[in-house]
Protein backbone atom coordinates (compact mmCIF):
# COMPACT_ATOMS: atom_id res chain seq x y z
CA UNK A 1 0.00 0.00 0.00
CA UNK A 2 1.38 3.37 -0.98
CA UNK A 3 2.39 5.60 1.92
CA UNK A 4 0.27 8.67 2.61
CA UNK A 5 3.14 10.58 4.19
CA UNK A 6 3.58 13.89 2.44
CA UNK A 7 7.10 15.20 2.03
CA UNK A 8 7.72 17.58 -0.84
CA UNK A 9 11.23 18.71 -1.61
CA UNK A 10 12.11 21.26 -4.24
CA UNK A 11 15.18 20.47 -6.36
CA UNK A 12 18.36 20.46 -4.33
CA UNK A 13 21.92 19.31 -5.12
CA UNK A 14 21.56 16.58 -2.50
CA UNK A 15 18.41 14.98 -3.83
CA UNK A 16 18.94 11.58 -5.39
CA UNK A 17 22.65 11.45 -4.59
CA UNK A 18 24.65 9.63 -1.98
CA UNK A 19 25.65 12.06 0.75
CA UNK A 20 28.78 11.73 2.83
CA UNK A 21 29.89 13.31 6.08
CA UNK A 22 31.52 16.65 5.51
CA UNK A 23 33.13 18.84 8.16
CA UNK A 24 31.84 22.37 7.99
CA UNK A 25 32.79 25.60 9.69
CA UNK A 26 29.69 26.99 11.35
CA UNK A 27 30.14 30.27 9.46
CA UNK A 28 31.17 28.81 6.12
CA UNK A 29 29.25 28.76 2.86
CA UNK A 30 30.36 26.09 0.38
CA UNK A 31 33.65 25.79 2.24
CA UNK A 32 34.32 29.54 2.26
CA UNK A 33 33.77 32.06 5.01
CA UNK A 34 31.27 34.67 3.73
CA UNK A 35 32.28 38.30 3.39
CA UNK A 36 30.64 40.83 5.70
CA UNK A 37 28.09 42.85 3.73
CA UNK A 38 28.52 46.61 3.99
CA UNK A 39 25.74 48.78 5.43
CA UNK A 40 24.48 50.17 2.11
CA UNK A 41 24.17 46.77 0.45
CA UNK A 42 22.64 45.33 3.64
CA UNK A 43 19.93 48.00 3.65
CA UNK A 44 19.23 47.50 -0.05
CA UNK A 45 18.98 43.71 0.26
CA UNK A 46 16.73 43.84 3.32
CA UNK A 47 14.41 46.35 1.64
CA UNK A 48 14.10 44.08 -1.40
CA UNK A 49 13.24 41.08 0.77
CA UNK A 50 10.68 42.95 2.88
CA UNK A 51 9.19 44.62 -0.16
CA UNK A 52 8.68 41.27 -1.86
CA UNK A 53 7.03 39.76 1.23
CA UNK A 54 4.76 42.76 1.83
CA UNK A 55 3.45 42.53 -1.74
CA UNK A 56 2.07 39.08 -0.90
CA UNK A 57 1.18 39.35 2.81
CA UNK A 58 -1.12 42.36 3.12
CA UNK A 59 -0.98 44.38 6.33
CA UNK A 60 1.61 42.24 8.12
CA UNK A 61 4.80 44.31 7.83
CA UNK A 62 5.78 43.60 11.46
CA UNK A 63 5.49 39.84 10.95
CA UNK A 64 7.56 40.08 7.75
CA UNK A 65 10.30 42.05 9.52
CA UNK A 66 10.40 39.61 12.43
CA UNK A 67 10.65 36.66 10.04
CA UNK A 68 13.63 38.31 8.32
CA UNK A 69 15.12 39.13 11.72
CA UNK A 70 15.02 35.45 12.70
CA UNK A 71 16.62 34.41 9.40
CA UNK A 72 19.50 36.88 9.83
CA UNK A 73 19.94 35.91 13.48
CA UNK A 74 20.34 32.23 12.45
CA UNK A 75 17.24 31.21 14.35
CA UNK A 76 14.06 29.28 13.64
CA UNK A 77 10.53 30.58 13.44
CA UNK A 78 7.22 29.21 14.78
CA UNK A 79 4.07 30.61 13.16
CA UNK A 80 1.10 29.92 15.43
CA UNK A 81 -2.43 31.11 14.78
CA UNK A 82 -5.88 30.10 13.63
CA UNK A 83 -6.30 28.58 10.15
CA UNK A 84 -6.42 30.81 7.11
CA UNK A 85 -4.51 33.88 8.27
CA UNK A 86 -1.44 33.35 6.07
CA UNK A 87 1.03 31.34 8.16
CA UNK A 88 2.14 28.99 5.37
CA UNK A 89 1.95 31.82 2.84
CA UNK A 90 4.41 33.88 4.88
CA UNK A 91 6.78 30.91 5.17
CA UNK A 92 6.65 30.19 1.45
CA UNK A 93 7.07 33.84 0.48
CA UNK A 94 10.14 34.25 2.68
CA UNK A 95 11.63 31.09 1.18
CA UNK A 96 11.02 32.23 -2.40
CA UNK A 97 12.68 35.60 -1.91
CA UNK A 98 16.02 33.84 -1.45
CA UNK A 99 17.67 31.91 -4.28
CA UNK A 100 18.46 28.80 -2.25
CA UNK A 101 17.22 25.25 -1.66
CA UNK A 102 13.79 24.92 -0.07
CA UNK A 103 11.88 21.91 1.23
CA UNK A 104 8.37 21.55 2.61
CA UNK A 105 7.23 18.86 5.03
CA UNK A 106 3.53 18.26 5.61
CA UNK A 107 3.52 16.85 9.14
CA UNK A 108 1.02 14.03 9.62
CA UNK A 109 0.58 11.38 12.35
CA UNK A 110 2.24 8.69 10.20
CA UNK A 111 5.30 10.78 9.29
CA UNK A 112 8.52 9.00 10.32
CA UNK A 113 11.75 10.55 11.63
CA UNK A 114 13.60 9.11 8.62
CA UNK A 115 11.32 11.11 6.32
CA UNK A 116 12.74 14.23 7.96
CA UNK A 117 16.40 13.35 8.51
CA UNK A 118 17.09 10.77 5.80
CA UNK A 119 18.00 7.10 5.77
CA UNK A 120 20.89 4.82 4.84
CA UNK A 121 20.06 2.51 1.90
CA UNK A 122 22.04 -0.53 0.83
CA UNK A 123 23.44 -0.15 -2.69
CA UNK A 124 23.68 -3.60 -4.24
CA UNK A 125 26.08 -2.51 -7.00
CA UNK A 126 28.64 -1.03 -4.58
CA UNK A 127 27.67 -3.34 -1.70
CA UNK A 128 27.73 -0.39 0.66
CA UNK A 129 25.19 1.65 2.56
CA UNK A 130 24.60 5.12 1.12
CA UNK A 131 22.92 7.97 2.91
CA UNK A 132 19.87 9.44 1.22
CA UNK A 133 19.16 12.88 2.71
CA UNK A 134 15.71 13.72 4.02
CA UNK A 135 13.70 16.89 3.62
CA UNK A 136 15.69 18.71 6.30
CA UNK A 137 18.68 19.02 3.94
CA UNK A 138 17.76 22.42 2.53
CA UNK A 139 18.51 26.03 3.35
CA UNK A 140 14.92 26.79 4.36
CA UNK A 141 12.70 24.00 5.69
CA UNK A 142 8.97 24.65 5.94
CA UNK A 143 7.24 22.38 8.44
CA UNK A 144 3.49 22.71 7.94
CA UNK A 145 1.28 21.88 10.95
CA UNK A 146 4.20 20.54 12.95
CA UNK A 147 2.01 19.56 15.90
CA UNK A 148 0.21 16.91 13.81
CA UNK A 149 3.26 14.62 13.89
CA UNK A 150 4.10 12.40 16.85
CA UNK A 151 6.61 13.49 19.47
CA UNK A 152 9.08 10.97 18.05
CA UNK A 153 9.00 12.66 14.64
CA UNK A 154 9.06 16.16 16.15
CA UNK A 155 12.22 15.23 18.05
CA UNK A 156 13.97 14.46 14.75
CA UNK A 157 14.30 18.24 14.35
CA UNK A 158 15.98 18.85 17.71
CA UNK A 159 19.55 18.15 16.64
CA UNK A 160 19.42 19.92 13.30
CA UNK A 161 17.79 23.04 14.78
CA UNK A 162 20.32 23.37 17.58
CA UNK A 163 23.55 22.04 16.05
CA UNK A 164 22.88 22.39 12.30
CA UNK A 165 23.68 18.74 11.74
CA UNK A 166 21.93 15.38 11.43
CA UNK A 167 23.19 12.12 12.91
CA UNK A 168 22.07 8.88 11.26
CA UNK A 169 23.56 5.44 11.98
CA UNK A 170 26.41 6.97 13.95
CA UNK A 171 27.45 9.45 11.23
CA UNK A 172 26.93 13.20 11.47
CA UNK A 173 26.04 15.19 8.37
CA UNK A 174 26.41 18.96 8.38
CA UNK A 175 23.67 21.23 7.09
CA UNK A 176 24.30 24.25 4.88
CA UNK A 177 24.26 27.96 5.55
CA UNK A 178 21.83 29.64 5.77
CA UNK A 179 19.63 27.10 7.54
CA UNK A 180 16.22 27.94 8.95
CA UNK A 181 13.17 25.94 10.02
CA UNK A 182 9.84 27.74 9.62
CA UNK A 183 7.08 25.73 11.30
CA UNK A 184 3.35 26.40 11.49
CA UNK A 185 0.73 25.11 13.87
CA UNK A 186 -2.94 25.77 14.66
CA UNK A 187 -3.45 26.13 18.43
CA UNK A 188 -7.22 25.67 18.36
CA UNK A 189 -7.32 22.22 16.73
CA UNK A 190 -6.71 19.79 19.57
CA UNK A 191 -7.94 16.50 18.04
CA UNK A 192 -5.21 14.53 16.31
CA UNK A 193 -2.42 16.84 17.44
CA UNK A 194 0.63 16.43 19.63
CA UNK A 195 1.53 19.63 21.51
CA UNK A 196 5.14 20.71 21.16
CA UNK A 197 7.07 19.91 24.33
CA UNK A 198 9.04 22.62 26.11
CA UNK A 199 12.37 21.40 24.68
CA UNK A 200 11.01 21.66 21.13
CA UNK A 201 9.54 25.13 21.63
CA UNK A 202 12.81 26.32 23.13
CA UNK A 203 14.55 25.56 19.81
CA UNK A 204 12.46 28.21 18.05
CA UNK A 205 13.98 31.67 18.33
CA UNK A 206 10.64 33.44 17.93
CA UNK A 207 6.94 32.76 17.70
CA UNK A 208 4.61 34.88 15.61
CA UNK A 209 0.84 35.06 15.92
CA UNK A 210 -0.29 36.47 12.60
CA UNK A 211 -3.70 37.77 13.65
CA UNK A 212 -6.46 38.88 11.33
CA UNK A 213 -5.68 41.61 8.79
CA UNK A 214 -7.32 45.01 9.12
CA UNK A 215 -10.29 45.99 6.96
CA UNK A 216 -8.26 47.72 4.22
CA UNK A 217 -5.74 44.88 3.95
CA UNK A 218 -8.54 42.30 3.76
CA UNK A 219 -10.29 44.23 0.98
CA UNK A 220 -6.97 44.52 -0.88
CA UNK A 221 -6.49 40.76 -0.51
CA UNK A 222 -9.92 40.05 -1.99
CA UNK A 223 -9.16 42.28 -4.96
CA UNK A 224 -5.68 40.97 -5.77
CA UNK A 225 -5.69 37.31 -4.72
CA UNK A 226 -8.75 36.05 -6.59
CA UNK A 227 -7.43 35.30 -10.07
CA UNK A 228 -4.11 33.71 -9.17
CA UNK A 229 -1.88 32.93 -6.25
CA UNK A 230 0.35 35.86 -5.28
CA UNK A 231 3.22 33.39 -4.87
CA UNK A 232 3.34 32.95 -8.64
CA UNK A 233 4.86 36.41 -9.01
CA UNK A 234 7.47 36.02 -6.25
CA UNK A 235 11.01 35.66 -7.55
CA UNK A 236 14.31 35.53 -5.67
CA UNK A 237 15.67 38.97 -4.83
CA UNK A 238 18.84 37.83 -3.04
CA UNK A 239 21.10 34.79 -3.25
CA UNK A 240 22.09 32.38 -0.50
CA UNK A 241 25.54 34.01 -0.55
CA UNK A 242 23.91 37.41 0.02
CA UNK A 243 22.04 36.06 3.04
CA UNK A 244 25.25 34.53 4.40
CA UNK A 245 26.96 37.92 4.02
CA UNK A 246 24.05 39.61 5.79
CA UNK A 247 24.30 37.08 8.63
CA UNK A 248 28.02 37.83 8.89
CA UNK A 249 27.19 41.55 9.10
CA UNK A 250 24.72 40.91 11.93
CA UNK A 251 27.36 38.98 13.83
CA UNK A 252 29.57 42.10 13.74
CA UNK A 253 26.94 44.28 15.45
CA UNK A 254 28.37 45.56 18.74
CA UNK A 255 26.73 44.78 22.09
CA UNK A 256 27.79 46.87 25.08
CA UNK A 257 28.21 45.47 28.58
CA UNK A 258 25.13 47.39 29.73
CA UNK A 259 22.99 45.70 27.08
CA UNK A 260 24.23 42.27 28.15
CA UNK A 261 23.42 43.07 31.77
CA UNK A 262 19.96 44.29 30.78
CA UNK A 263 19.31 41.08 28.84
CA UNK A 264 20.36 38.93 31.79
CA UNK A 265 18.20 41.03 34.12
CA UNK A 266 15.15 40.27 31.96
CA UNK A 267 15.85 36.55 32.13
CA UNK A 268 16.40 36.54 35.88
CA UNK A 269 13.21 38.55 36.41
CA UNK A 270 11.19 35.86 34.62
CA UNK A 271 12.77 33.16 36.81
CA UNK A 272 12.04 35.14 40.00
CA UNK A 273 8.45 35.95 39.05
CA UNK A 274 5.91 34.37 41.41
CA UNK A 275 3.45 34.07 38.53
CA UNK A 276 5.72 31.91 36.37
CA UNK A 277 6.41 28.23 36.87
CA UNK A 278 9.21 28.27 34.28
CA UNK A 279 11.27 31.31 33.35
CA UNK A 280 13.54 32.08 30.42
CA UNK A 281 16.41 29.66 29.80
CA UNK A 282 20.02 30.74 29.14
CA UNK A 283 19.55 29.65 25.52
CA UNK A 284 16.59 31.99 25.19
CA UNK A 285 18.69 34.95 26.41
CA UNK A 286 21.36 34.16 23.86
CA UNK A 287 18.74 34.06 21.12
CA UNK A 288 17.18 37.26 22.45
CA UNK A 289 20.50 39.04 22.05
CA UNK A 290 21.01 37.61 18.55
CA UNK A 291 17.56 38.81 17.52
CA UNK A 292 18.30 42.25 18.99
CA UNK A 293 21.50 42.44 16.91
CA UNK A 294 19.57 41.59 13.75
CA UNK A 295 16.96 44.21 14.64
CA UNK A 296 19.66 46.84 15.07
CA UNK A 297 21.19 45.92 11.71
CA UNK A 298 17.82 46.16 9.96
CA UNK A 299 17.38 49.61 11.50
CA UNK A 300 20.72 50.70 10.05
CA UNK A 301 22.86 50.57 13.19
CA UNK A 302 25.99 48.62 14.04
CA UNK A 303 25.27 48.63 17.78
CA UNK A 304 22.37 47.44 19.95
CA UNK A 305 20.07 49.72 21.94
CA UNK A 306 17.80 48.65 24.84
CA UNK A 307 14.81 49.27 22.54
CA UNK A 308 16.10 46.55 20.20
CA UNK A 309 15.95 44.04 23.06
CA UNK A 310 12.48 45.19 24.10
CA UNK A 311 11.16 45.06 20.53
CA UNK A 312 11.85 41.32 20.19
CA UNK A 313 11.55 40.22 23.83
CA UNK A 314 7.89 39.22 23.65
CA UNK A 315 8.26 37.21 20.44
CA UNK A 316 11.42 35.47 21.66
CA UNK A 317 10.47 34.73 25.27
CA UNK A 318 6.66 34.36 25.48
CA UNK A 319 6.52 30.80 24.09
CA UNK A 320 9.29 29.66 26.45
CA UNK A 321 7.83 30.66 29.81
CA UNK A 322 5.07 28.77 31.63
CA UNK A 323 2.48 30.33 33.93
CA UNK A 324 1.71 28.92 37.33
CA UNK A 325 -1.86 27.77 37.97
CA UNK A 326 -2.90 30.88 39.87
CA UNK A 327 -1.74 33.23 37.12
CA UNK A 328 -3.35 31.10 34.42
CA UNK A 329 -6.68 30.99 36.25
CA UNK A 330 -6.65 34.76 36.79
CA UNK A 331 -6.43 35.45 33.07
CA UNK A 332 -2.77 36.36 32.80
CA UNK A 333 -0.84 35.45 29.66
CA UNK A 334 2.89 35.06 29.09
CA UNK A 335 2.76 38.21 26.96
CA UNK A 336 1.10 40.31 29.67
CA UNK A 337 3.56 39.14 32.32
CA UNK A 338 6.51 39.92 30.05
CA UNK A 339 5.14 43.40 29.39
CA UNK A 340 4.89 43.97 33.14
CA UNK A 341 8.47 42.78 33.69
CA UNK A 342 9.82 45.00 30.92
CA UNK A 343 7.89 48.01 32.23
CA UNK A 344 9.18 47.54 35.78
CA UNK A 345 12.76 46.71 34.89
CA UNK A 346 15.01 49.80 34.96
CA UNK A 347 17.25 50.54 32.01
CA UNK A 348 20.64 52.02 32.81
CA UNK A 349 20.72 55.70 31.94
CA UNK A 350 23.69 56.18 29.65
CA UNK A 351 25.05 59.11 27.63
CA UNK A 352 23.88 59.14 23.97
CA UNK A 353 27.02 57.46 22.62
CA UNK A 354 27.63 55.05 25.49
CA UNK A 355 26.06 52.07 23.72
CA UNK A 356 28.88 52.12 21.17
CA UNK A 357 31.69 53.87 23.06
CA UNK A 358 32.88 50.74 24.91
CA UNK A 359 33.80 49.16 21.58
CA UNK A 360 36.58 51.70 21.10
CA UNK A 361 37.84 51.64 24.68
CA UNK A 362 37.73 47.85 25.23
Amino acid sequence: MESKRQVSVEPTPLQGEAYSTLPRDGAALNGHRPQVMDAERFHDASERILGSINKVIDGKADAAKLALTVLLAQGHLLLEDVPGVGKTLLAKTLARTVDCTVSRIQFTPDLLPSDVTGVSIYNQSSRQFEFRPGAVFANIVIGDEINRASAKTQSALLECMEEHQVTVDGHSYQLGLPFMVVATQNPIEMEGTYPLPEAQRDRFMARISMGYPDKEAEIEMLETHQASSPLAKVTPVVTAADVAAMIAAVQQVYVSTAIKEYTVAIGRATRDSARLRLGASPRSLLQLLRAAKATAALDGRDFVLPDDVVDVAESVLAHRIILDRKAASSGDTPQSILRGILAALPVAQEPPNAWRRDRHTA
